[in-house]
């Protein structure tokens, strides 16, 4: 209980976390009939195991982003911008799941034996091919991608900015040679991340601007001042 006391702000995620995968369980575990995601050009992606190893960083990855932000970054409003992305984008995967249950037959039969491959054959087994759309994988990473170009105390640190992106962009790569989404998963993931990133990052701070230069301006009519 100190623990939270000390950390409210992780409260609202933390709660989220555990609705959010008690739905997921839930879709996962329904009968209901699946909608085929396939478009032509996902047969021109050729299959390549070894792109497992950026997909399996992607835990890693959104796990260190969101403890950043959490605990070592300062800036609260970075924090609930980020986490604020993460689980409108997560709600809206929920919904989709739930009112279009969706699933993908892309998979190719595995042959081989080599430790990528195994990898890949695990991801298979432990992974379904149900509920992709839109790519949750390629949400998060563009999302915290996004947050870490966008945070201040990470403005200096251009390597840093730099690996990051090189990262994401072979998380998203990884989703399609990997046969683990369609190109439409990941073209509606990053659309979803345009509209949530001007929402979060342009329109919701522009409004808290004016409404404390509004209510600044009140203040200073009545004979009151900030300063």
């Amino acid at each position: 209980m100190d623990f939270l006391k000390k950390n409210k702000h992780l409260c609202p995620i933390l709660i989220y976390g555990i609705f959010y995968f008690a739905a997921f369980i839930f879709l996962e575990n329904t009968n209901e009939k699946i909608h085929i995601i396939h478009m032509r050009f996902d047969d021109c992606i050729p299959f390549c195991e070894y792109f497992i190893v950026p997909y399996v960083m992607w835990y890693f990855f959104v796990v260190a982003v969101v403890l950043y932000f959490a605990w070592f970054n300062q800036n609260r409003r970075e924090y609930r911008q980020l986490t604020g992305t993460l689980m409108t984008g997560m709600t809206i995967f929920l919904i989709v799941s739930l009112v279009y249950p969706n699933g993908q037959n892309l998979r190719p039969v595995l042959t081989g034996d080599g430790f990528f491959m195994q990898a890949v054959n695990l991801l298979y087994r432990i992974d379904t091919p149900t509920n992709i759309l839109p790519s949750i994988h390629v949400f998060h990473s563009v999302a915290c991608c996004i947050a870490v170009w966008k945070a201040q105390s990470l403005r200096e640190h251009r390597g840093i900015q730099a690996a990051i992106s090189l990262l994401t962009v072979l998380i998203v790569l990884s989703t399609m040679f990997l046969k683990q989404h369609s190109i439409l998963d990941v073209t509606l993931a990053l659309c979803l991340n345009g509209v949530c990133a001007l929402f979060f990052y342009r329109i919701l701070p522009s409004r808290y601007k004016r409404g404390r230069a509004e209510e600044a301006s009140y203040d200073i009519r009545k004979g009151q001042s900030w300063i």
